[in-house]
């Protein structure tokens, strides 16, 4: 468990769709963001070297960069998740016989559930980002792939929301307060107008499909 990046994909899929601890949501939206820049990538290399796109080759380059960074983490979290979620169950696991042993396992579960959070707000972060690159990409990417950077876009808001969910069944269990409230407005300010930036993204890849020429 937890080292799925060296697997084959149909592996990953049969495990996700048994009756085991992990993968789960947190993992998926981690591998769905990963397939997100994945395809933001691709349109930046069919956009490299075209004559008809010279004038934005050097910020095209950036978009690259950056995405394959966030393609490489992403895939990351994909495993990551998974351990973080295993350190969480064990910490249920632990003994409840005793005050004293009720007292070590709540300590446990509020440390490994807060430990967990990490992982879905790095996701939901560079889900933020991917959109921005998917932003600009629709625009002054190869337009005959085009229809690439809007399933680019379903997928990096589809992930950025199975972050916000995992974030917030995390938080239900945490007693700590402030912290809850901290990690509340963190995500709040990821998702806010994240839906708003795919809809433009998904109305330019529209409206390129309409008017693209063979």
């Amino acid at each position: 468990m937890g080292n799925y990046r060296r697997e084959r994909l149909e592996k990953y899929i049969d495990d996700l769709a048994a009756k085991l601890p992990a993968p789960g949501g947190g993992s998926v939206a981690a591998l769905v963001g990963a397939l997100g820049v994945g395809l933001l990538s691709m349109v930046s290399n069919f956009t490299l070297g075209k004559e008809a796109y010279r004038k934005s080759e050097e910020e095209i380059e950036k978009i690259l960069n950056r995405s394959e960074n966030l393609r490489k983490r992403l895939t990351e979290l994909v495993d990551e998740d998974i351990r973080v979620y295993g350190e969480v169950s064990s910490a249920y696991k632990l003994p409840r016989a005793t005050d004293k042993e009720k007292e070590v396992r709540s300590q446990a579960i509020e440390k490994a559930c807060k430990d967990a959070l990490i992982v879905p707000l790095e996701v939901g972060r560079s889900c933020v980002e991917g959109l921005d690159l998917a932003r600009r990409l629709v625009e002054i990417g190869n337009v005959r792939l085009v229809s690439d950077v809007g399933v680019a876009a379903g997928l990096l808001e589809a992930a950025l929301k199975g972050a916000e969910f995992n974030v917030k069944i995390n938080l239900k269990v945490i007693e700590d307060k402030n912290f809850v409230e901290e990690k509340k407005k963190v995500i709040r300010s990821l998702v806010e107008n994240r839906a708003k930036i795919k809809d433009e993204v998904l109305r330019e890849t529209e409206d390129k499909i309409e008017n693209v020429t063979y």
